[in-house]
C-alpha cells in the first residue's frame, strides 16, 4: 500500500464549508469535548478527548472518507470509565494537514506513535474500523509498544478488497438520492447504516465527496500470515455478518489461525458499518474486551 501525493480540498473555500460541517457533525459527541492538535513529522493530526484524563484511554480510529463523528453511539459508553480519543487520520478529509506522504506500513505506524507519543498515551486500547481496523493492526505489527489491546472491526488487511464493495458505495451513493424518509429503510436493505445517519453526520462526508481530492492510494494491502503471527497484543476481531468488504467466515478462520490468542466473533444484523448498525452490541463486546484484558502487575496477575 503506497502512497504517491497528498490528498487536498479543491479550493479554502471548499475547505470551510466541509470544516463548518465537521464541526457541527461533532456536536453529535457528548460534552464536554476537547480539540487538540499534534505535530508529527507527517503533519498536524486533530484529535478529539472526551471523558476522564485518568484511567487507560481508547484511541478510535475511523474508516477512510470518514471522521470522528461517526463514532457517536460509542463515546458516552466507552467514556464512563476511559479516556476516548478520537484521531483525524492524516490521509482523509478531516481537520489534520498532511505535509508529507505516509508512504507505507512503517510511516503509518510511525506518525501513529508520534500521536500516541505527543499525547502521553500508554496502555492504548486500540479500535478501528474498516481502513482503521487496518491501521490498528499495522501498528500491532509495527510499533506495539504503547498498546494494551487492539479492537479491529471490520477491517482491511485481512482480504483482497472485492469489486462488490465499490459496487456497494455506488449503491449507498444512488440511495442518497431516496427520499428521506425511506432512507433508513434502503439503509437497512443495502447494509448500509450511513443512510439512516443523522443528517450532520452525513453533510461532511457529501461534502467531502465533491470537494476533496484524496490522495493515490490504492486499497488497503492484506497483511501476510507472518505479519499477523508477530502480534502479541490481545485481540479482537469484529466482523459484520452482511459484510460488503470481507467474506466474514474466511476472515474469521484466517485470524483465528494466524493471530495468537485472537477473539473473533461476527456480529448478527450487521454491515460493514457495525458501530452505526449495532451500536449497543458493539459497545457490550468493546467494554467486555477492554475490560478483561489483564494489567500487568495487577493483583492475581
Amino acid at each position: 500500500m503506497t502512497r504517491t501525493s497528498v490528498g487536498h480540498f479543491v479550493s479554502e473555500d471548499a475547505r470551510a464549508k466541509f470544516l463548518e460541517a465537521y464541526d457541527r457533525a461533532m456536536e453529535l459527541w457528548p460534552s464536554p469535548r476537547r480539540e487538540l492538535d499534534i505535530e508529527t513529522s507527517y503533519g498536524t493530526v486533530h484529535v478529539h478527548h472526551y471523558g476522564p484524563s485518568e484511567g487507560e484511554p481508547v484511541v478510535l480510529l475511523h474508516g477512510h472518507a470518514g471522521h470522528p463523528s461517526n463514532w457517536y453511539p460509542q463515546i458516552a459508553a466507552l467514556g464512563e470509565r476511559h479516556p476516548v480519543y478520537a484521531i483525524d487520520t492524516l490521509d482523509d478529509p478531516g481537520r489534520s494537514v498532511q505535509r508529507a506522504v505516509a508512504a507505507g506500513s512503517e510511516e503509518n505506524a510511525a506518525w501513529l506513535g508520534e500521536v500516541f507519543a505527543s499525547l502521553g498515551l500508554d496502555r492504548i486500547h486500540l479500535v478501528g474500523l474498516s481502513y482503521g481496523g487496518w491501521l490498528a493492526l499495522n501498528q500491532a505489527i509495527h510499533a506495539p509498544e504503547r498498546l494494551a489491546s487492539i479492537v479491529p472491526m471490520d477491517p482491511g488487511g485481512i482480504e483482497k478488497v472485492p469489486a462488490r464493495f465499490y459496487v456497494h458505495m455506488i449503491g449507498g451513493l444512488f440511495g442518497m438520492l431516496a427520499p428521506r424518509s425511506l432512507r433508513p429503510a434502503v439503509g437497512r436493505l443495502l447494509a448500509n447504516p450511513a443512510l439512516g445517519a443523522p443528517r450532520e453526520m452525513i453533510a461532511p462526508l457529501m461534502l467531502a465527496m465533491r470537494s476533496y481530492k484524496p490522495n493515490t492510494r490504492p486499497p488497503a494491502r492484506p497483511f501476510t500470515d507472518e505479519e499477523l503471527g508477530a502480534i502479541r497484543v490481545p485481540a479482537l476481531v469484529l466482523v459484520g455478518k452482511r459484510s460488503a468488504l470481507l467474506r466474514p467466515r474466511q476472515v474469521v478462520e484466517r485470524v483465528t489461525a494466524q493471530i495468537p490468542g485472537v477473539r473473533a466473533e461476527i456480529l448478527e444484523r450487521a454491515g460493514h458499518g457495525l458501530n452505526l448498525e449495532r451500536p449497543e452490541a458493539v459497545n457490550e463486546r468493546l467494554l467486555g474486551f477492554i475490560g478483561a484484558v489483564p494489567v500487568p502487575g495487577a493483583s492475581g496477575d
